[in-house]
């Protein structure tokens, strides 16, 4: 199974018909496998758990509407996919034999990072679902240590996605013209590298794993993740290495807002 990064949007706003190019290709990504998961992990940016991963337990679970300010439909979503206690186990499991420590929480709602992009891909809720904390450190070479140990999940079939996104500085989401134009262009010189670094056939395993422990001192890098809030991008280095550090290859380039912040989506195969 392919593991995939991917951009979950503005709390609800590819399902409110506000970012059509993310929902588009959410949409669309189901459809682009050979066959349907198992079941899918997906590793939230919307969940740090301090010095330990927490996964989802419950055999069910409900929503949480991390956001705020949104139309009232938005707080009524519904997405009744089975939870897997026994993936669950399967996850705790594999990080333990890496010494890495991981708990289950049968009780939290999955948040926006989850349903959001769930809804889109798989909108018919009968996949079950788990998801992963990250830890608060929002250390890359952590983070990938942890999907190094969740590579074997894929040979049984379940999808892993990294649910975040690769732009996120709200300093100019919402900034004049003048200041989102700055955004904009470090927006750019990010993905310029991010894409190179994922994607370069030219770098080994360690080459790739060495420049993603350093990503804040690629160009722009801590204006796309502001130190200390760059909790969105650390999926992507989970991903990264329950990918073996292969290289992969960008599968969509989505503008926020309609406006031209480049947010960008890998697949690893």
């Amino acid at each position: 199974m392919p593991c995939v990064y991917i951009n979950h949007g503005g709390g609800p706003l590819p399902l409110l018909g506000k970012q059509p190019s993310i929902a588009t290709f959410l949409g669309n990504y189901a459809s682009t496998l050979s066959r349907p998961p198992t079941a899918i992990l997906v590793v939230t940016a919307h969940w740090e758990t301090g010095s330990q991963l927490k996964v989802s337990g419950g055999k069910t679970h409900s929503l949480y509407f991390d956001y705020g300010g949104f139309p009232e439909e938005s707080y009524e979503y519904k997405y009744p996919a089975p939870g897997s206690p026994e993936l669950a186990t399967r996850v705790i499991s594999l990080l333990a034999s890496k010494g890495l420590r991981c708990t289950a929480d049968p009780s939290r709602g999955w948040d926006h990072g989850v349903f959001v992009p769930l809804m889109l891909m798989f909108p018919d809720a009968t996949v079950p679902v788990v998801s992963l904390s990250l830890y608060s450190s929002q250390d890359a070479k952590q983070h990938m240590e942890a999907g190094e140990a969740l590579q074997p999940l894929r040979d049984e079939g379940v999808l892993i996605l990294g649910s975040g996104a690769s732009f996120h500085n709200f300093g100019y989401f919402f900034a004049d013209a003048n200041v989102r134009s700055k955004g904009v262009k470090h927006s750019q010189i990010f993905h310029a590298w991010l894409a190179d670094t994922m994607q370069s056939e030219k770098m080994n395993a360690e080459e790739r794993k060495h420049r993603c422990s350093a990503w804040q001192d690629a160009p722009s890098a801590l204006e796309a993740q502001p130190r200390g809030q760059a909790e969105h991008l650390m999926p992507l280095f989970v991903v990264l290495g329950a990918a073996g550090y292969n290289p992969g290859r960008l599968v969509n380039t989505a503008d926020h807002a309609a406006d031209s912040l480049m947010v960008s989506e890998f697949e690893f195969l």
